[in-house]
């Protein structure tokens, strides 16, 4: 089907406007961030010249070395555990046949559907109980457990689209179920794998409430996004070092997705597929 000039146009403009209207708060923060104080006014505005102090005044006064370096072994922690355990879980679900696989699969499902703040409560009482708040365990834990569900179902989905002749060869080559997992499979799969640990990243980089309620005494243990929240409690007047505050905060997330952005498209649609 042959797209008309006009056609064209039209697409370009709409796309140019949803994407000045995605950037403009963005853009909007830089600024505000790299403002001098005397420019600097609540809301969108031209800075007279670029001021980097406001980064070092809230790295210093936020603590954000440490609320970084807490997010990032939290982050690491979780993405390795839920990456390793959603592969095995996926291969087990997508390539195996094995009683009881479709009732367990929707077991499994049931992360997906039960929403956090139903088990946030009762979660904190078990964790206290056995002494694991105010630790990395305590935000480690459950994060992977709250991974694992879309983790299951989006390797198990690359794992069901993989040509079944590749994986009977590598059986007729003598390999063996976890031979073929790690040395056929996987190296095939690394757009999704990317994919699923690019979103897994994020989602515990941002998260929020858990470390709010995991961690309710020990502020040495806070993570960056939460660290925020508290920071902004103490400076909502001083908007340029709330935005320079944001803006590290959300570096470390879009260092990752720029860096991986050709893997994680690629993921996104392969993991399009027929069931």
């Amino acid at each position: 089907m042959r797209i008309s000039a006009a056609e064209r146009v039209a697409t370009y403009v709409i796309l140019i406007a949803f994407t000045v209207f995605a950037l403009f708060p963005i853009i909007g923060i830089l600024l505000s961030a790299v403002s001098p104080p005397e420019d600097m006014t609540a809301g969108f505005n031209i800075p007279s010249s670029i001021d980097l102090h406001n980064f070092v005044d809230a790295w210093r006064q936020g603590h954000f070395g440490r609320y970084l370096v807490n997010s990032v072994v939290v982050g690491v922690a979780v993405v390795a555990a839920t990456t390793l355990l959603a592969t095995m879980a996926g291969y087990a679900f997508g390539s195996m046949r094995f009683r009881f696989a479709q009732p367990l699969f929707y077991l499994f499902l049931l992360g997906l559907m039960v929403p956090q703040e139903g088990v946030i409560v009762p979660l904190f009482y078990d964790l206290r109980s056995v002494g694991l708040t105010d630790t990395y365990w305590g935000l480690i834990l459950p994060q992977v457990a709250q991974s694992l569900s879309f983790g299951t179902f989006w390797m198990r989905a690359y794992f069901r689209s993989t040509p079944r002749p590749v994986v009977e060869a590598a059986r007729l080559d003598g390999a063996s179920s976890w031979t073929t997992l790690w040395r056929v499979l996987l190296p095939m799969g690394r757009p999704a794998l990317t994919t699923m640990v690019v979103l897994v990243f994020m989602w515990t980089w941002n998260e929020f409430l858990m470390a709010l309620v995991m961690v309710p005494a020990d502020e040495s243990l806070r993570t960056a996004p939460l660290g925020l929240a508290f920071f902004q409690g103490q400076y909502t007047s001083d908007f340029a070092l709330l935005a320079a505050a944001s803006v590290i905060v959300a570096a470390p997330v879009v260092i990752t997705y720029v860096a991986l952005q050709r893997r994680f498209i690629a993921g996104m649609l392969s993991g399009a597929v027929r069931e």
